[in-house]
């Protein structure tokens, strides 16, 4: 019986993911066309940051707790199925068209904080200074986006004309609420149902919580790809995998070093693989064609089949 009541909450999980993406997505759009903001760089901070919240909370939770193999898991398992997964998805319902600056600048920027993060934990820990480390790679990167933010065109209002400016935060920030709270909820029954089937704590952390926490860059992301917000979908995806190192693990070895423990080490060159295979199916026409999302989507399914 208990086991059907977190089915049933699972379910319940999605209905409010499906419901707060679509809120926070409209939102975020009418924002961007109010101010004049460029949807690349709403999609690198507000929307990433908001759908990392998930994985800011349990994260921190966790290494507070003393879970690391959650902490870690959680987050080189979210980054994973962020690209592999959620991009994979956004792009076979739609191909998706990139800015030159993620291409030629966040990606490989992705690529670079993985391996730093990879390269920190070879001695078996996220230390203090690893943290403050990580900290300057952030203040890099909110520092790019403000010179993005300032340098760009404004473009003409398209989106969010019929909104006033204050439904449109409403409508982002309920509709973010919404996605936590249905992240909460997933994430909660997905960890009891894994349990229930003997799963080991790594195997939950680098994909039933992974899952669940990504769950809210999913849905945005589809959601956004769908309306024709590439931008947003993109930004989504690249802005979220750089908060989730450089502001999630930082943020958690700043209160407690955080164990990187040994098998991680294939999780971390999977994640690296997953950027640099984004990076490369990207780099020639600056898009992510129907065909690389199915390859990303096929490439998950053998990592998965690799844990299990």
């Amino acid at each position: 019986m208990d086991l059907l009541l977190q089915f049933a909450l699972l379910a319940l999980g999605f209905v409010l993911l499906g419901k707060g993406a679509d809120w926070f997505v409209e939102g975020a759009a009418g924002i961007a066309a109010k101010f004049g903001i460029p949807q690349l760089v709403i999609g690198l901070t507000i929307v990433a940051m908001g759908t990392s919240a998930p994985e800011a909370a349990v994260s921190i939770a966790a290494s507070i707790k003393g879970s690391a193999d959650i902490t870690i898991g959680n987050v080189v398992g979210s980054n994973i199925m962020n690209i592999l997964v959620i991009l994979g998805c956004a792009s076979v319902i739609t191909p998706l068209l990139l800015a030159r600056s993620t291409a030629r600048i966040e990606i490989p920027y992705v690529i670079a904080v993985t391996a730093l993060l990879f390269w920190q934990g070879r001695d078996g820990v996220i230390s203090l200074g690893d943290g403050l480390v990580l900290c300057v790679g952030f203040a890099v990167y909110l520092f790019y986006l403000y010179r993005m933010a300032v340098n760009s065109v404004p473009p003409e209002e398209e989106q969010g004309e019929e909104m006033s400016l204050g439904k449109c935060v409403v409508w982002t920030l309920g509709g973010l609420a919404v996605i936590i709270a249905g992240s909460n909820v997933t994430v909660n029954a997905a960890t009891a149902i894994a349990v229930f089937m003997g799963l080991s704590e790594r195997i939950i952390g680098l994909t039933i919580v992974a899952l669940g926490t990504s769950l809210p860059e999913l849905f945005t992301s589809v959601t956004a790809a769908r309306k024709g917000n590439a931008d947003i979908a993109i930004g989504n995806i690249v802005g979220s995998n750089i908060f989730n190192i450089l502001f999630v693990v930082a943020l958690s070895a700043l209160i407690v070093d955080i164990p990187f423990a040994q098998a991680f080490t294939f999780d971390s060159y999977v994640a690296i693989a997953a950027a640099v295979l984004l990076w490369v199916c990207v780099l020639p026409k600056e898009k992510l064609a129907r065909w690389a999302g199915a390859l990303m989507l096929a490439s998950y399914g053998v990592y998965l089949w690799y844990l299990i």
